[in-house]
Formats: structure tokens, C-alpha cells, sequence
């Protein structure tokens, strides 16, 4: 009987009809290739409200993976609030895709990179001014 009140994971919303795959050398050593599949609202386990941005990545061309990528609410409204500005969806975006390169540079490899990258309250002060917003 275990799943039968599983919710039901919303559809991703943005993505590409036709991916883009980029290329992220990392300071790890690695050289990652990755492509933006979409977005979507979310509600972690704990009840904390934020939006998922999920990516699929390889190291090797031939084991892909999804690395999901959660901004939380309150991290985006607390960074908001401090700076008396709203962050726009692409923004947004990019703060998620900010965490992404933090994850493949901190990580010591591909299989260390399973499960979600939450992005801090204190990552996002540092993500937005290296991208200049």
C-alpha cells in the first residue's frame, strides 16, 4: 500500500523543443556537458515552497543523469527583501544555474552529484553579484 498518497510531481515548464547542450569544465577536474529540460513549483518535504530547475548532465557522453536544482522561497524573498528589487524568472534561472557549476566544481565527481542541489540563503547574495544583477 506504500505510494498510494505519493503526490504527483507537476510537469516541467521552459524547457527547449530541441536542447541546447552546453559545456561546464569544472574546477574538479571534470568536463560536464548539460542541457535546462524545465521548471517547476515545488513544495519539499518539509513544507518549504521554492522552484525546482531541473538539468541533465554527463561527464563521459554516455551516462546521463537529472540534477534538480531547488531555489527556495524564502531564500529568493529574504534576498529580495534585503535589496528592495524582485528577481525575474531569468534571474531565477540563473542564480539555479549558478548552484549548478558550484555542485560540479565542490563535488569530487559525477556520482557524488545524485540527489538535489539546494541553493542557500547565503549563495544567493554571492551567485547574483558575480553575475552582475
Amino acid at each position: 500500500m506504500t505510494g498510494l498518497f505519493r503526490r504527483r510531481r507537476a510537469a516541467l515548464t521552459g524547457g527547449q523543443a530541441v536542447p541546447r547542450v552546453k559545456t561546464y569544465p569544472s574546477e574538479s577536474g571534470y568536463v560536464y556537458q548539460y542541457f535546462y529540460e524545465g521548471r517547476r513549483e515545488t513544495r519539499e518535504g518539509w513544507g518549504e515552497r521554492g522552484i525546482e530547475f531541473v538539468f541533465r548532465c554527463t561527464a563521459d557522453r554516455l551516462t546521463w543523469m537529472s540534477i534538480s536544482v531547488v531555489v527556495a522561497a524564502s531564500a529568493i524573498g529574504a534576498w529580495q527583501e534585503a535589496h528592495g528589487r524582485e528577481l525575474s524568472s531569468t534571474e531565477h534561472y540563473a542564480v539555479a544555474k549558478m548552484a549548478l557549476f558550484q555542485a560540479f566544481d565542490e563535488r569530487a565527481g559525477p556520482a557524488q552529484l545524485c540527489g538535489t542541489v539546494r541553493v542557500r540563503n547565503a549563495d544567493i547574495e554571492g551567485f547574483v553579484e558575480k553575475l552582475g544583477l
